[in-house]
């Protein structure tokens, strides 16, 4: 029951973001596309329902936002430099960025939040790696490439996915 509700739950929120109105006829109308959408497709839209509900969760999930956002533009800014300023070095390479990310819901919001990062492109998830197509390959250490590219994102995921 409570996948089905956090189904519902995200599809009415999606559909209010969309609809931007509070009026009865649009709510009515959401609510039952949202039961009808949620009633189909619970049991593959999550596998964990209201699991991630809690406040803890909820805290490290808006803190991870906040991570994101910040990383996203300091990338967009380096990432704006070297175009701007072609003299600028790029050491453009593939790097094998190991995990220790358990869950592949968690690994795959890893690698799409680096990917999502300019500069970085995940090409390929094999259990705990992580290939990456990095701009400017600043080391092959794995140490230097956890640090460099993906940690701050991972020690909030650990969390959220524990």
């Amino acid at each position: 029951m409570s996948r089905f509700l956090f189904s519902f739950g995200i599809f009415f929120l999606i559909w209010l973001g969309f609809t931007s109105t509070f009026h009865y006829q649009e709510l009515i109308i959401g609510a039952i596309l949202s039961f009808v959408l949620a009633s189909l497709g619970y049991k593959s839209f999550t596998e964990k329902g209201l699991f991630y509900l809690n406040p803890k969760r909820l805290f490290y999930i808006l803190k991870y936002l906040v991570v994101f956002i910040i990383a996203l533009i300091k990338a967009n800014f380096d990432v704006a430099k070297r175009v701007i300023n072609p003299k600028l070095p790029i050491n453009p390479g593939i790097v094998t960025y190991h995990t220790t990310l358990e869950s592949d819901t968690a690994k795959m919001f890893l690698a799409n939040s680096i990917t999502l990062t300019p500069g970085t492109l995940t090409v390929d998830v094999i259990d705990d790696k992580l290939y990456i197509h990095w701009i400017d390959v600043k080391s092959n250490d794995p140490e230097v490439i956890y640090n460099e590219i993906g940690k701050d994102f991972e020690m909030i995921l650990k969390e959220i996915f524990k």
